[in-house]
């Protein structure tokens, strides 16, 4: 974490905002995030040393504004304080940097490719990850790594992020009914992750799998009982008595 000349008194997650109060001017701000956090909610379930944050304010300074990213993610902190859970994400009181960090490129540019990633590679974030759809002659998504306290930008699609131990890359899927293109978590293989719709899909196929064979079973079972009693019938008009073949 870096070091920060903080005054002595430092305020409490309760007692800062929670964002900046600026409106997302495009669902995908909102939506793509939404769908990484689900993602993780079924892969890390059993977890309880991790943060998604969505449109939360990162404080780094009680004098300053928070940065406020579509989506980040913090490994090695609580998940949960309380039923309450998180206002806004205070660096003095986690004492743990965000390790990922998303911004969604809309329609009215916000800096994602200049003054937010000096910001982010201050900070001390690892990964800064930027997906923009809108782009035509540049891929749509830019995965910056930090390496010696600059960003580098790494190649690929997916990217592998082992300090994270999953991929992040983009493709066409469909999500909230709307096909188009997502971004999605990846195994090292580049498999991706299954949304939380295709896994319950996939469990539905696997269950109706299952009972058809169960079905298909009972039935060879019950053509095998027929079939024996017909061989017995055949046994007794032929005057054997099938119980005593021995």
């Amino acid at each position: 974490m870096l070091e920060y000349n903080l005054p002595r008194y430092l305020p409490s997650a309760e007692e800062l905002p929670d964002s900046d109060e600026t409106p997302v001017d495009n669902e995908l701000q909102e939506l793509i995030p939404g769908l990484l956090k689900a993602i993780l909610l079924i892969l890390w379930a059993e977890r309880m040393d991790w943060l998604f944050g969505i449109d939360m304010g990162i404080y780094y300074h009680p004098d300053k504004p928070p940065i406020v990213p579509d989506g980040f993610l913090s490994l090695g902190v609580e998940r949960f304080y309380d039923e309450e859970l998180r206002p806004s994400y205070v660096l003095w009181d986690e004492n743990v940097v965000p390790i990922f960090v998303l911004e969604i490129v809309s329609q009215n540019y916000r800096k994602e490719y200049t003054t937010k990633l000096d910001e982010y590679e201050a900070l001390g974030v690892l990964y800064y990850v930027i997906y923009s759809s809108r782009r035509r002659r540049k891929p749509h998504l830019e995965v910056h790594k930090l390496v010696n306290g600059k960003y580098e930008l790494q190649e690929g699609n997916p990217v592998w992020l082992p300090e994270i131990g999953l991929g992040i890359g983009c493709e066409r899927g469909n999500y909230c009914g709307v096909t188009r293109e997502w971004m999605y978590w990846y195994d090292e293989q580049g498999q991706r992750y299954l949304t939380p719709a295709e896994q319950l899909k996939q469990e539905i196929q696997r269950a109706q799998q299952e009972a058809q064979r169960a079905q298909q079973e009972a039935q060879r079972a019950q053509q095998a009982e027929q079939r024996v009693q017909q061989l017995t019938e055949q046994l007794r008009a032929l005057g054997i008595d099938p119980d005593n073949l021995g």
